[in-house]
């Protein structure tokens, strides 16, 4: 066995001699008796590398032995791991049995080569009106959850887990990369009362874990993706919440190794780190990976690297917006900022098309009429201009929708609506039929025709004066 000696601990940062053969790069180390696990990350002469601890390095002392395990980070893949919870290392962490029927795999792997790659574009559904209408998803594709702190990017994530797990055949895997422990326990608590975890596998590395196991979870929940793609042929929903927090672990690594930080104290590395990992997100010709990543976006600041260069991985862009979760437009999507490489002709047909350009020319109107409603009222507007207005804040409305996983708090029972039905009711707003109906019977319903009870109930109050019932 080639053994090594401690020769410098400094934080999570342990400079290692070996006096024979020197390990390679993303070799694993072990010391304490298999206690800290350490990941060489560079070779700093003929007998010396420099590694980082996955674990916390309590009890790590100059002189200590240090084993080498011959291989890198490895993670379980096979059937056997379906319906559980791993840490960063394949460890169960769901207080239940260690997995059988598994075999282990190296975390690090090489993209698949553009030969084996698929082209066929095809629409995946979500069941939330305003993605499917106007940004509507790639199967095999990368959309990104943009927003800051606290406007919905994870109750947004697990709406789409809950409406996508039921309907997909494939397999889902959750990776949560910095997470809190709270969010973790109530997926899990979630998924199970869904009965969606016999198809689901969750890993985490959480707030509380050392930079080094959080910057490695992405590549250990990817490698059991793959497994399912290229072993079993079938088609994979990889859930990643959140990428911000992989890069910021990139970023804690990079200044413990000493590296020049670059711009806003980003690492020189980081477009390589990231391309490295999504990368290996494709469609081959034998399944899909179909990944949606929440991505935190430092002080709402979209300039911000980290932001950046995500964006140039995904093929939609979803952007949440603080302005219209104040005014209890949830979803907080903002239209006209999201975008996707789908919306064209001749993926989602003409109509679709026509008609989402429609929404988002009467949604941009009623942007720049905003102002001057503010400034001289609604009465200097032109007959016009009222219709755009009507149009667009019965838009906003209707395209607002009560989710399953917020039914609890809100006291509005989830909807999951067709394609078809969004579009229609879209379509029905723009030819002004429920130009009539007040803008609060289109708030918080799934398909279109919800709206004319709450438009009746609302005529039959104001229909009836005071006194004509019993009760009054």
């Amino acid at each position: 066995m080639n053994t090594g000696v401690v020769v410098s601990v400094r934080g999570s940062v342990v400079d290692i001699l070996f006096d024979q053969h020197l390990p390679p790069i993303n070799t694993l180390l072990h010391a304490s008796e298999g206690a800290i696990a350490i990941e060489v990350l560079s070779q700093l002469n003929a007998h010396r590398v420099r590694g980082i601890a996955l674990t916390t390095t309590q009890g790590l002392a100059r002189g200590m032995v240090v084993e080498d395990s011959g291989g890198p980070l490895q993670t379980p893949v096979g059937k056997g791991i379906l319906s559980r919870m791993f840490d960063v290392f394949g460890n169960a962490i769901d207080r239940q049995p260690a997995p059988t029927e598994i075999q282990w795999r190296s975390v690090h792997h090489a993209p698949p080569p553009l030969a084996r790659r698929s082209t066929k574009s095809e629409i995946f559904e979500t069941g939330i009106k305003l993605i499917d209408v106007l940004m509507p998803l790639e199967r095999g594709g990368k959309t990104g959850l943009f927003g800051g702190a606290g406007v919905g990017k994870t109750v947004l994530l697990t709406e789409m887990i809950h409406n996508m797990v039921g309907q997909h055949a494939g397999v889902s895997i959750f990776c949560g990369i910095g997470e809190r422990c709270r969010e973790g326990e109530e997926l899990y608590r979630e998924m199970k009362a869904a009965g969606v975890l016999d198809n689901m596998v969750m890993m985490f590395g959480q707030m509380n874990e050392p930079p080094g196991a959080r910057f490695r979870v992405g590549h250990a929940a990817l490698t059991m993706a793959e497994y399912f793609r290229d072993d079993e042929n079938r088609d994979v929903l990889l859930l990643i919440d959140n990428i911000f927090r992989f890069i910021q672990a990139g970023m804690e690594v990079s200044g413990l190794m000493g590296q020049m930080p670059a711009r806003l104290g980003y690492q020189p590395t980081m477009g390589t780190e990231l391309s490295q990992l999504e990368e290996r997100i494709a469609n081959t010709d034998t399944g899909a990976i179909t990944s949606i990543q929440a991505v935190y976006v430092p002080a709402d600041d979209f300039t911000d690297p980290a932001a950046v260069h995500t964006f140039s991985h995904l093929s939609a862009s979803i952007v949440l917006s603080r302005k219209r979760a104040s005014e209890g437009l949830y979803p907080a999507i903002d239209p006209l900022q999201s975008s996707s490489k789908m919306a064209t002709p001749g993926i989602i047909g003409e109509r679709h098309y026509e008609l989402a350009q429609e929404i988002r020319r009467t949604l941009a109107q009623y942007a720049e009429l905003r102002d001057i409603i503010a400034m001289l009222g609604m009465e200097q507007l032109s007959p016009e201009d009222h219709k755009v207005v009507g149009r667009a804040r019965r838009l906003e409305r209707f395209l607002t929708q009560p989710f399953f996983t917020t039914g609890q708090f809100t006291g509005h029972s989830g909807r999951l609506v067709s394609l078809s039905d969004s579009l229609d009711g879209c379509e029905r707003i723009l030819r002004d039929e429920f130009k009539d109906y007040p803008e609060s019977a289109l708030y918080m319903i799934g398909a279109i025709n919800e709206a004319r009870k709450d438009d009746d109930s609302v005529n039959q109050m104001v229909a009836e004066p005071a006194g004509s019932t019993d009760e009054s």
